[in-house]
C-alpha cells in the first residue's frame, strides 16, 4: 500500500516509539540486505500444472551516492526523482541534511521498493525463461491454492533466483496485486491498459472456476463494505505516515 508507515528500525528505542504511535497491528520483519530486489508477477489456472510469469522487474531503491563534498540536502536536490519529493525527504532526513557523504557511500532515501516511494523499475522480461517458471510453479503448488499474485523478492542475483536459491520473499500480493511491470518500462498507455485488462480477465477466469468448485462469491454489499472500510483505514494510515 504505497509503502505507507514502512520504516527501517535501527534500535529498541525506535521500535518503542513506533509501537506507541501506530494505532493498528503491524508486521516486524528482519531487514534483508541482499543486493538485488525484484518483483515477479505469476498466475496459474487451477486446472493447469504450469503457470505464467507475466511480469519480471528489477527495483532500484531511491538513493543517492556521496562524493565527499556535497551535503545530503544538495544530493537530494540534484536527484532526478528525489528533488520532487523534497518535503517528504526533509521530513524523513532533515536532521541529516547537513551531513557530507563520503565518496562512494550509498544513502538510501527510502527502503521501500515501491514506485510511489521513488523506486526505479527496470523491465527484465527478457530474463523470463523455463527456469524462472519452474521456481514459481513450485511455489504456487506449495498449498495448491495459490493462482494469482505478485512476489516482491530479494536475492543475490537473477541467476541464483532462477536456480531457486539465495532468495527471500519480502512480500506477497494476491488478487489486489498490480502488474507493476507497466511502469518505467517505455510502455505506451494503451499497452499498459492492455496488460491490466489481460490480468483482470485471468483473475475472472480463475474466480469463475473456483466458484464452480464450491468457493462462494462475496455478496455485493460485503464487497462494498470491505472497500469502504479499506478506504477509511488507508486514509487514517496516511495521516500517521
Amino acid at each position: 500500500m504505497k509503502g505507507i508507515l514502512f520504516r527501517k528500525i535501527d534500535s529498541e528505542d525506535q521500535l518503542e516509539k513506533y509501537h506507541e504511535r501506530i494505532p493498528v497491528e503491524y508486521i516486524v520483519q528482519d531487514l534483508v540486505e541482499l543486493p538485488v530486489e525484484v518483483s515477479v508477477f505469476y498466475y496459474r489456472y487451477p486446472w493447469e500444472k504450469k503457470g505464467v510469469v507475466s511480469g519480471f522487474i528489477d527495483k532500484e531503491l531511491l538513493q543517492v551516492k556521496g562524493d565527499g563534498n556535497t551535503t545530503l540536502k544538495d544530493l537530494v536536490a540534484m536527484h532526478p526523482r528525489a528533488k520532487f519529493r523534497m518535503e517528504e525527504m526533509e521530513h524523513r532526513h532533515g536532521h541529516r541534511f547537513d551531513r557530507v557523504l563520503p565518496e562512494g557511500e550509498i544513502f538510501y532515501l527510502s527502503y521501500a521498493g515501491n514506485h510511489n516511494r521513488g523506486a526505479q523499475f527496470t523491465n527484465l522480461h527478457n530474463e523470463i525463461d523455463e527456469n524462472l517458471h519452474k521456481v514459481f510453479d513450485d511455489l504456487s503448488h506449495y498449498t495448491d491454492k495459490f493462482y494469482y499474485g505478485r512476489y516482491d523478492i530479494k536475492t543475490t542475483s537473477i541467476e541464483d533466483l532462477k536456480q531457486g536459491k539465495n532468495f527471500l520473499i519480502l512480500e506477497f500480493n494476491g488478487c489486489g496485486a498490480e502488474p507493476n511491470h507497466i511502469y518505467d518500462c517505455n510502455m505506451s498507455i494503451w499497452k499498459a491498459y492492455g496488460v491490466l485488462l489481460h490480468h483482470w480477465k485471468v483473475l475472472y477466469k480463475i474466480s469463475r472456476y473456483n466458484h464452480k468448485q464450491g468457493l462462494p462469491y462475496w455478496s455485493f454489499m460485503k464487497g462494498y463494505r470491505y472497500l469502504q472500510d479499506a478506504k477509511k483505514h488507508f486514509k487514517m494510515l496516511e495521516k500517521y505516515d
